[in-house]
């Protein structure tokens, strides 16, 4: 029988529907891994790079959830197919939609309206170490594109701000040009790895951790299947020096140990395994009783990744973290299917198995500090709650290559060292780097004070962090003479990029409100007690909103109240701390007067 062709005239409302309609259909072919040829099949498996996350995708769905918008567009199009689009959108100055604006932060763009019409960028730089002319070349590019200026984050990492949309390939190709990338290192992926930044120069360090977050990094950048995360993950690498990583804030918590003979493993240097840390949800990585050789750490990575990418929660983002994984079926269970991912059994030990491993120092970022490498020095420099202006950063590019080993390393401290600095060269190291502004001493005060980009450049920010630690510097510094290390930290929404929760004075931003009317200004809540490390906790609020304008004046009192009630001189802030509730030390700073 002779099939007679329909002919039908549509108005062009109709037309847009059914372009619309079919263009759907072929985009959800495609992230089933379905071609459109007429051999294929209908309940074809996945495949490339993606299977794995389209097969969790569509258990999600199979089970009647639905996926969270971010999942919806991962999957109509992976964002490393979309980088013409991104040149598009640079050479007409358009700013990206929704989606899109999610998708250019796999090229570490994120566009941060409505705070600033403009990108912010942050890089990849394994274990924090540059070479001077990366640090240079950074500078010439900031000044060139963006805000002249670069900020040191919590991450060890190096971030740029008001990048207008259409010099942001141009940076992203110039970041690339100086063998660095941003690749990665937003959204659902795995982001900069951290590491001992006096990795092989630190006299009591273990381990040097350079080669162990070398490895990592490129093997994420190198397997397009561990991008696209429910959500993003973290790892750090810990070889026990002096400056401390905070690798228990992290999802994968790698912390040298010795093992001691006599406990049925071979003796010597391993890592012992933490897994789950999200502070901002006030959970440290648990210890897990593991312990894995250094150079089993990238597949041991590889596999918990792999675990996190089936179970992971694509629902919701709020509890779309490894944590919640490992919360939602228990440890061992979640471990053996790693087991299972990895094709090994776990090597586990007794905690009496560790040597006790040497403590970090509080302010062995900060100024000059004897490298394990005789006659040779790294110098700690301060930078303005990670602030450092092109014209400094070339000073310090400079003083790196003439009076060090010509590299640069960051903290999670957010400041950086310079390594490599004989002795008879320190002096003048110092006289250079004061003369371009900057110092390697200061108040303990502020040698611990951290602060994120709040309100003033980022969409979730609901305060100016940077600007009220830095009233709180000028307030409490001349007032309140404190000699003990202290961290303060100013995060300024619930992601926790400051980790409020682990210091000893944590503030977490918040709206307000003013009076009876619907008016609203910068503030905060205000723990105490937090600590990491050995000390690791999570602190107690004190102070509950807390206006921007009145938290110098109440940081000055809880400082007062710690000195006058201290059980001795030797008591630090976070043992007085804890030995009070909140109720109590707030009643203990309220009865301080400012002077």
């Amino acid at each position: 029988m002779k099939m007679e062709t329909l002919t039908v005239d549509f108005t062009d409302e109709q037309k847009r529907y059914l372009e619309g309609f079919t263009t759907g259909l072929q985009i959800s072919r495609v992230g089933r891994g379905l071609g459109g040829g007429s051999g294929s099949k209908a309940n074809a498996e996945p495949s490339g790079p993606e299977a794995a996350h389209v097969k969790a995708q569509d258990r999600v769905t199979a089970s009647g959830k639905k996926l969270v918008e971010q999942e919806k567009w991962k999957r109509e199009e992976h964002p490393f197919d979309a980088y013409p689009r991104l040149k598009q959108q640079a050479l007409v100055d358009a700013r990206p939609s929704p989606a899109d604006n999610f998708r250019w932060r796999y090229y570490g763009l994120f566009y941060v309206g409505p705070a600033q019409d403009s990108y912010m960028c942050r890089l990849r730089i394994p274990n924090g170490i540059m070479k001077h002319w990366q640090f240079a070349g950074m500078a010439d590019l900031a000044e060139q594109l963006c805000g002249p200026f670069c900020h040191v984050t919590t991450r060890a990492n190096l971030q740029v701000r008001e990048i207008p949309p259409k010099n942001a390939v141009a940076l992203i190709e110039g970041i690339q040009d100086l063998g660095l990338c941003s690749r990665g290192s937003g959204a659902d992926n795995i982001r900069n790895v951290t590491g001992t930044p006096t990795a092989g120069i630190d006299p009591q360090e273990i381990l040097d951790t350079r080669e162990y977050a070398r490895e990592w990094h490129y093997h994420v950048l190198n397997d397009r299947s561990l991008t696209g995360l429910p959500r993003k993950f973290n790892v750090a690498f810990d070889g026990a020096g002096k400056i401390a990583v905070l690798e228990d804030t992290n999802d994968i918590a790698f912390s040298a140990v010795e093992v001691k003979d006599g406990f049925g493993v071979e003796p010597g240097v391993w890592f012992k395994l933490g897994i789950g840390g999200i502070t901002g949800h006030r959970d440290f990585a648990a210890d897990t009783g593991i312990i894995v050789k250094p150079a089993d750490a990238t597949r041991v990575s590889d596999a918990i990744v792999r675990v996190f990418i089936d179970l992971g929660d694509r629902t919701n983002r709020l509890k779309a973290r490894l944590k919640y994984v490992i919360d939602g079926m228990g440890m061992e269970k979640f471990l053996v299917l790693v087991e299972e991912k990895l094709g090994d059994a776990f090597t586990r030990v007794p905690a009496e198995a560790l040597a006790p491993r040497p403590n970090f120092e509080r302010t062995a970022h900060i100024g000059v500090h004897k490298q394990k490498q005789e006659g040779l020095n790294w110098i700690g420099i301060a930078l303005p709650l990670g602030k450092v202006t092109c014209e400094q950063m070339r000073g310090l590019a400079r003083i790196a290559q003439d009076l060090g080993d010509g590299d640069i390393r960051l903290t999670v401290w957010q400041n950086l060292l310079i390594p490599g600095v004989p002795d008879d060269k320190v002096a003048l190291a110092t006289a250079a780097i004061e003369a371009i502004g900057l110092a390697i001493g200061t108040s303990e005060l502020r040698a611990g004070l951290i602060a994120c980009t709040g309100r003033a450049g980022c969409k979730f920010g609901l305060a100016d962090t940077k600007r009220t630690a830095a009233r709180i510097a000028d307030w409490c510094d001349p007032k309140v003479p404190i000699e003990t290390p202290i961290n303060i930290h100013l995060t300024g929404c619930h992601h926790s990029c400051a980790q409020h929760y682990i210091s000893d004075i944590g503030m977490i931003g918040a709206r307000i409100p003013v009076g009876d009317t619907d008016d609203t200004v910068d503030g905060f809540h205000v723990f105490t007690g937090g600590g990491f490390g050995p000390d690791a906790d999570v602190g107690q609020e004190v102070f509950h909103d807390v206006t921007a304008e009145d938290v110098p004046v109440y940081v000055e009192r809880l400082l007062k109240a710690y000195l006058a009630h201290r059980a001795s001189p030797d008591e630090t802030f976070l043992t007085f701390a804890r030995r009070h509730d909140g109720e109590t030390l707030r009643k203990l700073a309220e009865a301080q007067m400012s002077s």
